[in-house]
């Protein structure tokens, strides 16, 4: 007697869309993802006419401003992946805007990096104090970090830079006399300018590659590469080292994990001090941009990079991806009124893909709330033709509120994230 053993594969219940979205390799989706997106822009940019949306100078724009929201969005990471929410990632940011300030007029580029990254690191050592040794609630102690780095930086600014032969005031430091070096790919950005010809001659999906890549490639600082650099680092770091592994199972399951022989209370302070010094980091970046530390100056950039971290559910390849989101609305508002009005185009359409992604998911109330804002998105297009100057630097945050309502994907946090953990208790 023989048995017949039947190989036919169980049906997944997944329409044809999603099947091709979340079937096959990862790398598969990430490179329909992209073309889709490089496709979708050079077709609004067609029918709008706005040049600046696929532009080198609004893609080198949007990287700078992509950068800083980024790497707070990564030293989120770090802290929740070892269970610690950490809502001070703006404070941290202001302390490394102060320390790169400060350090950077008196020994230059490379001591503004240091500066910066070693007061953020401060700031997430005395978050890790709170949380982790003494049990204050996430929440409370980072938004404390926040009101009490605001307040240091008036003090020290008053007691330092009053009356400095050097310049500077109460509100902001002196400049700094070195930024760091800017660097070109080769091939791509050196030599007879070819993308730049390509890119003014406004063809199709060519040209918008052209002005993407020199954009991209062309002028590019050396902490901006190192930003960028740091996004694979973290994944490699994380999800292919026994550290990363120990750090990431005392955001899962601390007892476990202590269980095992792992240090919880040392991870955790580990993670969030690193998350301190990234996000300090991304403050040294904007005294770089500006070439002086001012009050103020993060404007609220760790709380997007807090958003952009649940954006990308918690991975660094999504978190990068967020931040680019936001960073691409941002540096269009600053190019043109008119081109943001294009942005309503390239809303509704996404929107409508939402719609579509939803429906096959038979998820009906997500579908029709996508579907309603892509109409509102669309004729909003065809009605304005130039926004007020309020509305306009309000178009970033409005962008990241639909893509971060609407996407509504499957986001998993940490088990363990945000809970106060004491040996024996669990």
């Amino acid at each position: 007697m023989s048995a017949t053993v039947s190989t036919r594969t169980a049906p997944t219940g997944r329409g044809p869309l999603t099947e091709l979205f979340l079937g096959g390799s990862r790398a598969r989706r990430v490179t329909l993802i992209v073309a889709g997106a490089l496709v979708l822009l050079s077709a609004v940019r067609v029918i709008s006419g706005e040049q600046s949306l696929t532009s080198s100078s609004t893609i080198a724009a949007a990287l700078l401003l992509a950068v800083p929201i980024g790497l707070a969005a990564l030293g989120g990471l770090f802290a929740e992946r070892a269970g610690v929410v950490n809502i001070g990632l703006d404070g941290m940011m202001t302390l490394g805007t102060w320390g790169a300030g400060f350090c950077g007029y008196q020994w230059g580029w490379q001591a503004a990096i240091v500066g910066g990254m070693l007061f953020g690191a401060l700031g997430g050592l005395l978050h890790a104090l709170a949380t982790v040794t003494f049990g204050v609630d996430h929440v409370v102690s980072g938004v404390a970090i926040n009101i009490l780095a605001a307040g240091l930086v008036r003090f020290l600014s008053e007691l330092l830079y009053t009356d400095n032969p050097a310049g500077g005031g109460v509100t902001q430091s002196p400049a700094l006399d070195s930024r760091p070096p800017e660097l070109s790919l080769p091939v791509l950005s050196s030599g007879p300018d070819l993308l730049g010809d390509l890119e003014r001659l406004n063809w199709f999906l060519l040209s918008d590659l052209a002005g993407i890549l020199r954009g991209l490639t062309s002028g590019v600082g050396f902490t901006t590469l190192l930003a960028v650099l740091l996004v694979p680092a973290s994944y490699l770091l994380l999800w292919r080292t026994a550290f990363g592994l120990r750090l990431r199972c005392c955001g899962e399951n601390p007892a476990a994990a202590d269980s095992l022989g792992v240090a919880v209370y040392r991870m955790k302070y580990i993670a969030v001090v690193i998350s301190g010094a990234l996000a300090g980091l991304g403050g040294v970046f904007l005294v770089f941009i500006a070439g002086i530390y001012r009050e103020g100056q993060t404007n609220g950039r760790g709380f997007i990079g807090l958003a952009a971290l649940i954006f990308g559910n918690w991975r660094p390849g999504g978190l990068a991806a967020g931040a680019g989101v936001f960073g691409f609305a941002d540096a269009l508002q600053l190019r043109s009124r008119t081109a943001v009005v294009a942005l309503f185009l390239l809303l509704a359409v996404v929107l409508a893909a939402v719609a579509i992604w939803q429906a096959t998911r038979r998820r009906l109330v997500q579908a029709v709330a996508a579907l309603v804002f892509a109409g509102g998105a669309l004729t909003a297009f065809l009605t304005i033709e130039e926004l007020a100057p309020g509305l306009v630097s309000f178009t970033p945050h409005l962008t990241t509120l639909l893509v971060l309502s609407l996407a509504s994907q499957r986001l998993r946090m940490p088990k363990a994230d945000g809970l106060v953990y004491r040996r024996g208790e669990h």
